[in-house]
């Protein structure tokens, strides 16, 4: 009934073996007969059965082919603090903060093409080679000069764009888990002479390429697709789930975000990053998955600069000398039920060593911790959520251990996501070449970069709480609450990078609102809204209010609401 298309195996012609029935060796493509009630399907609709959907095998009865286009739009406009400087675009203005509003639209067009054999609906896939390409085109406009690109004569608009491979990596299933680790095998395996074979069908499996992971349930570690090695798999009946990675990373193209390698460059940044992490399901009660996790990040001393000019390895703080980072990452995370309630934690430790830390002027040993904490109860269509989440913060920059907590490549759904002010948007310092915190994250890690720059342990921590409201309005509409309120642990960090004296701790209160819109039920054609804003608090005052006062012209400026609304469309087939 679907879009089979010919069948390519050679052994598929039917045989007439009498009149009563004939030999039909390819078993997918056994048509009906024709009939006006019968809807066939449709090479071009996704929810009819085709051959580029992985329905009907591509090659043989094994061989399958997966195509998925998709196109992402999004459009944000912001209001954040900026600043001005000597070639401002009010040069009669004294105020050391610009205007701050600003327009940016991304587009993504992706590709993705999945070959892979197996029985996949029972079982792993035997191999697979999937490749992702991903064309990029962005816009920036702001409204002050040197934010653009570093030499303010190319002025207040950018346009560029960026082809990239985010995905193209070969996988394989070794075979049965117990068969290549046999110390996994139990008591009843032993003796019965099947050579290790699984019964409940655990398998392990390896990828090579670049590809997509996140290291826990809420990427508060490590979520990218870069270039690695993985294996992966499962034993004692599924309960029990492993991944052992290795990724050289790439190097990111600036404004698109997207990893510099395509079929005509590669660009490698000099860090190697292990990841170890071992699940088990159903701990204390059925419902409730357990992590522990192991990172080990090895980021080399290099020397880097932006796409837009600007130097960001070693961040432009300090006295700018290259510096290795070696931190060792230890973790339990858990996420899951126990009974109507929902509950989401982490917890983190890290060490390690940084050779000379920018902030500090010193080479400094790490010892930080970072915490979270999420609970929910979901009442017919209201979810009501409450969350908590801390960083540690260093009291004493300059001495000898960096106490502030970073992690390696971040992005993590919590406390709001994208409908949180915080969470959504970068917000630079002024003069310094770092940022109060990166757009999707939540630390105030003080760092040039979070994807092109270094990890940075001397910061001042951030305390988070969170409440929030999700509510299924109809099964085609999903609406999103979110209140956060943010203090800094620790200011000392700031006072040393600022040269300001009495920094106070609050940043103040982020309201977001939005909402998800499915017309058709699926996930083809998906519309995201929302809005979010910052109502700064006495510590985020301090850092950015107006540095004149009086009756000059432009000075004295009141401060300005921080605000930021986006809308993504997605189409996919």
């Amino acid at each position: 009934m679907g879009a089979a298309g010919q069948s390519r195996d050679k052994k598929s012609r039917s045989t007439e073996e009498n009149p009563d029935f004939r030999v039909i060796t390819d078993r997918w493509r056994i048509d009906f007969p024709s009939d006006p009630r019968y809807t066939r399907g449709h090479i071009l609709n996704p929810y009819r059965q085709s051959v580029l959907k992985g329905d009907y095998p591509l090659f043989g009865q094994h061989t399958f082919f997966n195509l998925t286009i998709e196109s992402q739009s999004t459009l944000v406009l912001r209001r954040l603090p900026v600043p001005q400087d000597a070639s401002s675009q009010r040069p009669g203005s004294f105020e050391f903060f610009g205007r701050g509003r600003q327009d940016f639209f991304n587009q993504n067009f992706i590709f993705n093409f999945d070959l892979f054999h197996g029985d996949a609906s029972f079982k792993p896939v035997d191999w697979r080679l999937n490749i992702t390409a991903v064309a990029n085109l962005n816009f920036l406009r702001t409204r002050e000069r040197g934010i653009v690109n570093i030499d303010v004569r190319e002025g207040v608009k950018r346009l560029d764009g960026f082809v990239s491979l985010e995905g193209m990596f070969f996988e394989a299933r070794l075979g049965d888990t117990t068969k290549i680790f046999p110390f996994l095998r139990g008591k009843q395996d032993k003796g019965q002479g099947d050579k290790g074979r699984s019964p409940a069908f655990d398998t392990t499996s390896t990828r090579v390429g670049v590809q997509p992971f996140n290291s826990d349930f809420r990427g508060f570690i490590f979520n990218d697709a870069n270039l690695g090695a993985r294996l992966f798999g499962n034993f004692g009946s599924n309960r029990w789930q492993y991944n052992i990675v290795y990724f050289n990373l790439l190097e990111k193209e600036t404004n698109s975000e997207l990893n510099t390698i395509n079929f005509r460059q590669i660009e490698f940044r000099d860090q190697k990053l292990w990841i170890a992490n071992l699940y088990r399901q159903d701990t204390f009660v059925k419902g409730y998955t357990t992590q522990f996790s192991l990172h080990y990040n090895n980021d080399q001393a290099s020397r880097h600069f932006d796409e837009n000019g600007f130097l960001v390895r070693p961040a432009k703080v300090g006295d700018v000398r290259t510096h290795q980072i070696r931190s060792g990452y230890l973790g339990w995370t858990g996420d899951g039920h126990f009974g109507k309630l929902n509950l989401t934690h982490a917890f983190y430790q890290v060490f390690g060593r940084d050779t000379r830390n920018p902030i500090a002027g010193r080479a400094t040993h790490i010892n930080a911790q970072m915490a979270a904490g999420e609970v929910s109860i979901d009442r017919d269509w209201l979810r009501f959520r409450a969350a908590a989440f801390y960083t540690s913060g260093d009291s004493k920059p300059e001495d000898g251990t960096a106490r502030g907590f970073d992690s390696i490549i971040d992005a993590p759904s919590f406390a709001g996501g994208k409908f949180s002010f915080w969470n959504s948007q970068g917000i630079r310092l002024t003069q310094t070449g770092v940022a109060l915190v990166e757009p999707r994250s939540l630390i105030p890690s003080l760092r040039s970069s979070k994807l092109e720059g270094q990890s940075n342990f001397v910061n001042p921590g951030l305390t988070l709480y969170n409440l929030g409201v999700d509510a299924d309005v109809t099964p085609k509409l999903r609406a999103f609450f979110n209140y956060n309120y943010l203090r800094l642990n620790r200011t000392e960090p700031l006072e040393l990078v600022l040269f300001q004296p009495r920094i106070r701790h609050e940043i103040g209160h982020d309201f977001g609102t939005g909402f998800i819109y499915r017309p058709f039920l699926n996930e083809n054609v998906v519309l995201a809204m929302g809005v979010s804003g910052l109502k700064p608090g006495t510590g985020f005052t301090d850092i950015y209010s107006s540095n004149c006062s009086g009756t000059p012209l432009g000075c004295g400026a009141g401060r300005p609401a921080l605000w930021s609304a986006f809308a993504t469309l997605k189409f996919t087939y």
